[in-house]
């Protein structure tokens, strides 16, 4: 029997356990058809009965009707940070609007730049990107907006969207089914899965229908939303024990209350660590309260000379993944949606018994 592991690891991360048992037996045998998920054609009637499952379970969780579409890509949110301006910025004067929030918010900028204009409507990277800028207006001279809803690295998330008079995208990358959005509200969402989705290996794009073929461009084929729709996200062949992991994974969150009773049990997480870092003079947070991510959540020491202590005391604990990223230092505790609230206790009993 392994020991325990309390994994607060940024992604890949944590998943069910249930979804380690099911994707195991799959690679051994999958339903029951005396081969391997891994060695199966994607076009075999069991595959495709999973693709069709995996786009359809998304519409529900997120209740998107037939207006939205669902993709399972490869080449990771990273890739869309370039298929997003070459589907949405028109070929004459594209133009869109940025919000910089993050490391990953700046990465979609830089592609962006390379199809058209991009203004960058409010930012926080002077101030190393500890709080969300709120105050800005994105009007109908844009294209589109983007936003990255969930700052893994800095430990911020948008708590509201804004209203803005062009299309609406989303990296929910980090934070996707962790809490009740409306996500009629946007025109595009994407989110590579290895947060609180899946494995690595693909990415999801749910995107409107209507807004796609207007921008005037010749797209590139693999980099052409409508194409990939087109072929029920089957243009080339998807990664497929991602996708089926990813599958389980969903159904997992479907079978257990759906979006809102993680989003209860993701709340009663953070709410517990922030409580012991507010109160435990040792620790401070690393962005400001207002913004704080219910998913992942940024803090340093207030004395280094601690260091020593606290960390040999966490990894006593069988706590793995809390290393900061190494642009920015101190710990991170991310607990998406399978990290136990068991686990949250464990780091809180090892921060109070620091002295």
């Amino acid at each position: 029997e392994m020991s325990k592991k309390h994994n607060f690891s940024a992604g890949p991360c944590i998943l069910p356990q249930e979804v380690f048992e099911k994707s195991a037996q799959a690679i051994l045998d999958f339903n029951g058809m005396g081969l391997s998920l891994l060695e199966i054609s994607h076009r075999s009637k069991d595959f495709v009965a999973v693709m069709d499952e995996a786009r359809a379970i998304v519409k529900r969780l997120m209740n998107l009707g037939d207006d939205y579409e669902v993709l399972y890509l490869a080449g990771g949110a990273s890739l869309q940070f370039l298929m997003v301006p070459f589907n949405l910025m028109k070929a004459e004067n594209g133009k869109a609007a940025y919000l910089d929030t993050g490391t990953w918010a700046s990465g979609a900028i830089k592609e962006a730049k390379k199809i058209g204009t991009v203004d960058v409507v409010g930012s926080s990277r002077a101030e190393n990107y500890s709080f969300i800028p709120k105050d800005y207006k994105v009007g109908s001279e844009y294209d589109y907006f983007h936003c990255t809803s969930n700052n893994t690295i800095y430990g911020t998330q948008m708590k509201n969207f804004p209203d803005v008079d062009t299309l609406m995208v989303c990296d929910m990358s980090s934070d996707i089914f962790s809490r009740v959005i409306d996500f009629s509200k946007f025109d595009v969402i994407y989110a590579g899965a290895q947060k609180n989705m899946g494995p690595a290996g693909v990415t999801l794009v749910v995107v409107k229908k209507d807004i796609l073929g207007k921008t005037g461009r010749d797209i590139p084929s693999y980099l052409d939303w409508s194409l990939h729709i087109a072929k029920e996200s089957m243009f080339n062949t998807p990664p497929v024990f991602p996708v089926y992991a990813s599958l389980l994974t969903l159904q997992h969150l479907e079978n257990n209350g759906g979006i809102a009773e993680a989003e209860k049990r993701n709340e009663a997480k953070a709410k517990l660590l922030y409580d012991e870092i507010d109160s435990n003079p040792l620790f401070e947070c690393f962005c400001v309260k207002e913004d704080r991510s219910l998913m992942n959540v940024s803090f340093k020491l207030t004395d280094e000379s601690k260091k020593e202590e606290f960390d040999n005391a966490w990894k006593a604990a069988g706590i793995s993944g809390l290393n900061g990223h190494r642009s920015l230092g101190g710990y991170r505790a991310s607990l998406y949606n399978a990290l136990p609230i068991e686990s949250v206790q464990v780091l809180v009993d090892v921060m109070r018994s620091v002295k």
